[in-house]
């Protein structure tokens, strides 16, 4: 008698058991079920911002070839006075105008040179601007000739002394950039929804790209295009 009953109530706990677990899978459908009305559209929006460089860092550098040290630094150090002296009397300030040690290099110690140069030394000056009156610059790089007539020829072309046009107010227009992309993201999706005849819901996730900023083209890197683009998640509804 004593067996049956325990052989009862294990069958009655089995039946429990049994019974939680179908109504488990039941409220797993039921949600399932119900996710599958959860209908999301993600989209992107782009802004975009013209904007001028606030500040530019010119350098501006020279070489000095020849054998005598002595006579080659006092060659750099007049030139550099003059370069100096020019920008000051054009509206720079002097605390925008910086000077780099002399670049030397002996072309006798150069391990890789077959015969002797005609001349041992090459020294390179360089003197950076940096400024936030970047049209007084701007200008200023078109009248390098001023310099010439000085005495002093600038070198070219040097990929080490490039001139760098700077925007370092973005901050300030973060807020109305992502405003106008969140709009345009919006504005995509209400175009989506209404021709799937579906209604636009919450916001259901939102995320900011990264700012960018380059030239506007390569004969203006004075005028940057600031760019970022949002993705923004929508509930659609019936």
């Amino acid at each position: 008698m004593e067996s049956k009953v325990k052989f009862g109530h294990i069958l009655n706990v089995a039946a429990i058991i049994i019974g939680a677990a179908m109504l488990s899978c039941a409220l797993y459908s039921s949600v399932k079920y119900f996710k599958s009305f959860d209908r999301v559209i993600s989209v992107k929006g782009l802004a975009e911002k013209e904007v001028i460089a606030n500040r530019v860092i010119w350098p501006l550098s020279f070489k000095e070839i020849g054998n005598d040290l002595e006579s080659l630094y006092s060659s750099i150090k007049s030139k550099n006075k003059i370069i100096k002296d020019y920008l000051i009397s054009q509206g720079l300030d002097e605390s925008e105008i910086s000077l780099s040690s002399p670049q030397i290099i002996d072309m006798n110690a150069e391990r890789y040179r077959n015969e002797p140069s005609t001349y041992r030394y090459n020294i390179t000056s360089v003197i950076t601007v940096s400024s936030g009156k970047v049209e007084l610059v701007r200008n200023l790089i078109s009248s390098q000739s001023d310099l010439l007539q000085r005495g002093v020829a600038l070198s070219s072309g040097d990929y080490q002394f490039n001139i760098q046009f700077l925007y370092t107010k973005l901050n300030d227009i973060k807020p109305e950039m992502i405003e106008e992309a969140t709009k345009n993201a919006r504005a995509s999706a209400e175009k989506f929804a209404k021709d799937s005849e579906s209604k636009l819901g919450k916001i259901k996730n939102a995320s900011q790209g990264q700012f960018s900023i380059n030239d506007r083209d390569a004969n203006s890197p004075h005028i940057k295009i600031v760019r970022v683009v949002s993705t923004v998640e929508y509930l659609l509804r019936d």
